[in-house]
Formats: C-alpha cells, sequence, structure tokens
C-alpha cells in the first residue's frame, strides 16, 4: 500500500517531489512510468530464460497499478431507465471511453502471451521464456569464458552472450518448435504495432511540442533547404546531394527537421489557432501508446532472441554463414500495408486464433495428436 501510494504521489505531482509546478503533464507522467518499469523488469532480454518470480510478480502488480487509471476515463452515453412512476426515461449515463473498452483487453491479452497473466491464458510470455528451462539442448556461454568456448558470433550483436550446442546441433523436433515460438511471439508483435500505430495517427501533438517549435518553416529548415524544397522545380535528388547524411545521428536530425516544418505549415494551413494540451483525452492515448509500444519492444527481443539460437544453429552445421553479415533466418514479414490493421489484429485475438506457445514436452504430444504414432 506504501509503494502504491508512493507510485501514484509522483503521478500527480508530475515527477516533481518538491511540489513547485515543475512536472510534468499527467500523460506524460504515466507514460514515462510504464517505459520506465518495463525498462527495469525486463532489461535487455539477453537471454532465453525465466525472469526471477520477483520481476514477474513485480510487474503484475506495478501495471496493474498504472493501467487503473483508464477505468475512470470515460464518456456519455444514452440509455434507457425506468423512473418510479413507471415511466420509461432516456438518460446519460457514463462507461468506460470506447477506444480503451476495445484497446485494453486487447492489450491485455498480448500481456498475457508476453508477460504471464494467468487470468487471461494458461501460458504466456513469461510461460514462454519458462518453456526454455526444460530444453537441454542449447545454453548460453558466459562473459568470462575464453574466447575459444564462446565460438563465432554476429559482430552486430557483440552484446548477445555466445550459444553452444551438442555437436550434431539442435534436433529436428526443437527447431521445429523453436518456428512454432516464433510464429507466435510474430503474431503478437504485429498486433502491438498495428495498434500503437493506430494510436499514434489518434494523438493530438502537445502543445509544449508546439511552443518549442520555431514560427516558420525557414528557420527550422536552413535557408539552403528551404530554398530546394519551395523552389519552383524541386529536385529530390538534387537536394540529398547538398545535405549530409553521413552518419544515422545526421539523417535523424533532418528527419526531425522536416517533421517540425511540416508541424508548422499544416497548422498554418488550417489556420489552428485554439490549444490543444494533454488533457484528460490525451491521457487514455499516451497509456495505449506507451502500453502497447513496450509490448512491442518486448515481442520483438524475444523474436530477435528466439532468431539468434536458430542462426547460432545454423552457424554451428554450417561455419560459411559466418561470411554473411545477414542474418540467414526468415525476417517478419509484414502485410503490404506499412502496419497491419489494428481492428484486424483486436478481431484475431479475441477470436482466440493466436497461436499459444508451448513447452517442449506439450509440443512433443502435440506432434503425436498430428499423424505421428510416438514422440521423436
Amino acid at each position: 500500500m506504501e509503494m502504491m501510494k508512493e507510485k501514484f504521489a509522483r503521478l500527480l505531482l508530475g515527477e516533481d517531489m518538491s511540489g513547485g509546478g515543475k512536472g510534468v503533464s499527467s500523460a506524460l507522467a504515466l507514460s514515462n512510468a510504464i517505459t520506465n518499469l518495463a525498462a527495469s523488469v525486463f532489461g535487455e532480454l539477453r537471454k532465453l530464460e525465466p525472469l526471477s518470480p520477483e520481476n514477474k510478480a513485480r510487474w503484475k502488480k506495478e501495471i496493474n497499478w498504472l493501467l487503473s487509471v483508464t477505468d475512470y476515463i470515460v464518456e456519455l452515453v444514452p440509455t434507457q431507465q425506468m423512473s418510479s412512476s413507471g415511466i420509461c426515461m432516456e438518460v446519460m449515463t457514463t462507461k468506460q471511453r470506447t477506444d480503451l473498452q476495445v484497446n485494453i483487453p486487447a492489450l491485455r491479452k498480448l500481456d498475457g502471451m508476453l508477460i504471464e497473466n494467468s487470468t487471461v491464458l494458461k501460458y504466456g510470455f513469461q510461460d514462454c521464456l519458462d518453456n526454455f528451462n526444460d530444453q537441454d539442448e542449447f545454453y548460453y556461454v558466459s562473459k568470462d569464458a575464453d574466447e575459444s568456448e564462446k565460438g563465432a558470433k554476429k559482430d552486430d550483436k557483440w552484446w548477445v552472450p555466445s550459444v553452444k550446442f551438442p555437436p550434431d546441433g539442435l534436433s529436428e523436433l526443437t527447431k521445429k518448435w523453436l518456428l512454432f515460438q516464433k510464429d507466435s511471439v510474430t503474431q503478437v508483435l504485429k498486433a502491438a504495432m498495428a495498434i500503437n500505430a493506430q494510436i499514434l495517427s489518434e494523438m493530438e501533438i502537445p502543445e509544449n511540442y508546439i511552443d518549442s517549435l520555431p514560427k516558420n518553416g525557414r528557420n527550422t529548415l536552413g535557408d539552403a533547404i528551404y530554398k530546394g524544397i519551395t523552389d519552383e522545380h524541386f529536385d529530390p535528388e538534387q537536394l540529398l546531394s547538398t545535405v549530409d547524411l553521413s552518419s544515422e545521428h545526421k539523417i535523424v536530425d533532418l528527419k526531425s527537421r522536416i517533421e517540425a516544418s511540416v508541424v508548422i505549415w499544416r497548422r498554418k494551413m488550417i489556420n489552428k489557432d485554439a490549444k490543444a494540451p494533454w488533457g484528460s483525452a490525451d491521457v487514455g492515448h499516451a497509456v495505449l501508446e506507451s502500453y502497447s509500444r513496450i509490448l512491442e519492444s518486448l515481442a520483438h527481443k524475444v523474436l530477435s532472441r528466439i532468431e539468434d539460437v536458430m542462426y547460432a544453429d545454423s552457424l554451428n552445421q554450417n561455419p560459411s554463414l559466418a561470411q554473411s553479415k545477414r542474418n540467414p533466418i526468415t525476417e517478419v514479414k509484414m502485410t503490404s500495408k506499412k502496419f497491419p490493421n489494428a481492428s484486424e489484429e483486436v478481431e484475431k485475438l479475441n477470436a482466440g486464433r493466436t497461436l499459444t506457445p508451448m513447452e517442449l514436452s506439450d509440443f512433443m504430444k502435440w506432434i503425436v495428436g498430428h499423424g505421428d504414432t510416438e514422440p521423436k
């Protein structure tokens, strides 16, 4: 109870415990709280192994605290009510806002697949990681081990521990099981991406961000880029040849400046004078965005760790693959759209068509039930 009081006190004060009025908005405070909680509980997720019971319990408890806020974000809807005199009247009553009513259960179901929520699914993400506890075909090498024991690995993932296998590598059953786990996590990733993209498209731009922008696009872009964009005969290739794209940081900086200019010009076009602070309507969006974002991130990490094991096994069988910089394992294939459709993914979840990660022993029984006569 004391922990919960302190947590909500920080949120109410906008993370400013001095009470000096320097805190952030409620929306940003909640978003930061969910993001920081996930970072402290799950970290970088370098291995496919169970998390500690303490971290599991902490996640389930504190994420429920933060999500409880959405129970009180409501809208008015007309309902029929019978008066004491027998007259039927239409009155306005409150219910949880529609977008929250749809997306919170969907995200909780994804949470159940990724982070063990026994009230939603029997097997969850912690169960998915727990599943790897009963396998004995691969293990992670200690970071203090000799270089000869660590073996070859991808240079672009130097921080991920090396994986070791038996001389013959993974069995065919374990490979099929890993592919099944991969397909399950891929569905979770697609659904989380779809919901996050939808929420981002609906969120209003915070006024404090607008106030921080220059008053016109020229100041944001700089004279050279502004002239190139607004020229009567615009040549994109000519513009790109004149800017410095030598590093990822500089490319991101250019993208941010162009995006800021678009915001400025769009506001001028629609002559938007009204203020749009992060009030009660954006609090709900902030919770949905941060919750779906951390689930998307976790699903991506698990998927990446599964692919690391599969790649290491293929490298163990064929060392010539070490010459390739590209992971031979098939990458996540999305639809032809930029993002999957959120409503379609939610319908799949509600219909129960999402795959469920299985323990290896369960998977063996499942294989037998699909045509084989005995476990291999």
